[in-house]
């Protein structure tokens, strides 16, 4: 066994690489990531291990995680076949027609949740319809930091509850679960919070709205661009929000993630046959499940001389996307996090600093509890979201199965603070990315980011109440269920 130092300084040093490549150099996190491997690799040789078992350790690593990788690569199918399909612009339009000046900031939370659903990324979403909603808040005379507030907690509850997220398919491969359990854990703190969200920003929409003129021609000329009844690109119909009625009752009767995908990527593929034609036909289909969707030349010339830069600009961000291969950046972090994972579990070095915290942890609340606040740390420390849902979670997944907690207890923890309570950190990529986007510092929009503050505290309230707790077989804990 190492000793406590031995692992602290694998971590520590995983955080500076992390700090220097991320924060001073703006790197990707995969390399810096991969530096932090090797110094994993590096001590586990010093503990005595041979490379050949260190090497084992990497595979193992990775061989749990495999199930999310394929899932992440049916994900980027699924992504690109429901662009060309018409499916995500019908979520986009609909969601638009909910924008009027009187209920701002619901509509705001409503639109951005629903793009964010629909896409499974929140960047995408604030860097698109988030930059539209800034300028029409502005034109309101809303609070920028109200109005920001409402895009953020639109934007991550959708990064957190979509299947088509990458984060909402990385924690449960740490935790060791599938992502249609992961989902369903996470629906009931999350829809607490939601709700307290739509009466938040219900309020701030009654008290701040004093009758201004709002400039909505951005809303309405990217709407008119979705529907090609109004001159636009596709065919919008009711009957396109079928593929993902179909998903979600999947999820509802517990089918297995891999065939409840595939069963929205068909349902997808047969309604983009029958409303998009002459854009959508096997071969597209084929294409953009591989390359991701992306407008023909022709299409592009024709948006950018019909279209304002801007609606051009949020046209080809949020619909050019998906893909296998718009997939490999999350498929690449999980195999290299899950290498990093393997040897720290292998060589004990996570156990032993597990050991040392799990003694404020005697329970499973409170497990979930340091859980929470481990992941809003290593917000802090290693700054970047993906690294505070991949080391928590392969530090804290074995207490789990020693208390006999269902891993989606642990997933729905991960995403519960890591992925969300990245956006309050000033120097963390999520907290950098929001301020060049939306043009508005941390501070200004932090207290009223309602859903990102208050997720982890409702996360974890529900679990001393006991609520989502659920032992091994995913039945209600009722006492401790010790794992062989």
């Amino acid at each position: 066994m190492p000793k406590v130092w031995e692992a602290l300084i694998t971590l520590v040093a995983l955080v500076a690489i992390l700090a220097v490549g991320i924060v001073i150099y703006g790197a990707d996190v995969h390399v810096p990531m991969f530096v932090g491997v090797c110094v994993a690799a590096i001590m586990a040789l010093y503990l005595g291990h041979k490379w050949e078992d260190i090497e084992k350790m990497m595979m193992d690593g990775i061989y749990k995680a495999l199930q999310s990788i394929c899932i992440l690569i049916i994900v980027g199918i699924l992504i690109g076949v429901w662009v060309n399909a018409g499916v995500v612009p019908t979520m986009i339009y609909y969601g638009l027609q909910l924008m009027h000046p009187t209920i701002f900031f619901i509509a705001t939370l409503l639109i951005c949740s629903i793009t964010s659903l629909a896409t499974g990324t929140s960047w995408g979403t604030m860097g698109t319809m988030g930059v539209a909603l800034m300028g029409i808040g502005f034109g309101l005379g809303m609070n920028p930091g109200m109005t920001a507030g409402a895009i953020l907690s639109g934007a991550y509850f959708g990064d957190k509850m979509s299947p088509l997220s990458d984060t909402t398919n990385l924690a449960p491969a740490m935790a060791g679960t599938d992502v249609m359990s992961h989902v369903k854990a996470m629906m009931l703190p999350t829809a607490i919070t939601y709700v307290i969200c739509i009466i938040f920003f219900g309020v701030l929409g009654v008290t701040q709205y004093h009758g201004g003129d709002a400039d909505m021609s951005r809303v309405t000329e990217f709407a008119n661009a979705l529907n090609i009844a109004q001159g636009g690109v596709f065919h919008i119909n009711p009957i396109l929000l079928l593929p993902p009625v179909i998903v979600i009752v999947a999820v509802a009767m517990k089918m297995p993630a891999i065939p409840g995908i595939t069963l929205g990527i068909f349902a997808g593929a047969i309604v983009g046959l029958i409303f998009q034609p002459g854009n959508c036909d096997p071969g597209t289909l084929f294409s953009f499940g591989m390359n991701g969707f992306s407008f023909s030349d022709d299409m592009h010339a024709l948006l950018q001389s019909s279209l304002s830069a801007e609606t051009y600009e949020t046209m080809t961000t949020l619909l050019e996307s998906g893909g296998i291969l718009g997939m490999m950046s999350s498929v690449a972090m999980t195999i290299i996090a899950m290498m990093f994972g393997g040897i720290m579990e292998g060589t004990h070095q996570l156990e032993v600093v597990v050991n040392q915290i799990k003694k404020l942890a005697k329970s499973p609340a409170a497990l979930v509890t340091v859980t929470e606040v481990t992941c809003v740390l290593s917000n802090m420390t290693m700054p970047e979201q993906y690294i505070s849902i991949v080391v928590p979670g392969r530090m804290y997944a074995e207490e789990y199965r020693k208390m006999g907690l269902h891993p989606s207890v642990l997933s729905s923890a991960l995403e519960g603070a890591g992925t969300v309570t990245s956006a309050l950190v000033p120097w963390n990529t999520c907290g950098v990315y929001i301020e060049n986007t939306l043009s508005i510092t941390v501070p200004e929009y932090a207290m009223f980011a309602m859903f990102n503050w208050l997720m982890p505290v409702i996360n974890a309230a529900c679990a001393w109440f006991g609520w989502t707790l659920k032992d091994m077989d995913n039945k209600p804990y009722k006492k401790r269920k010790a794992a062989v």
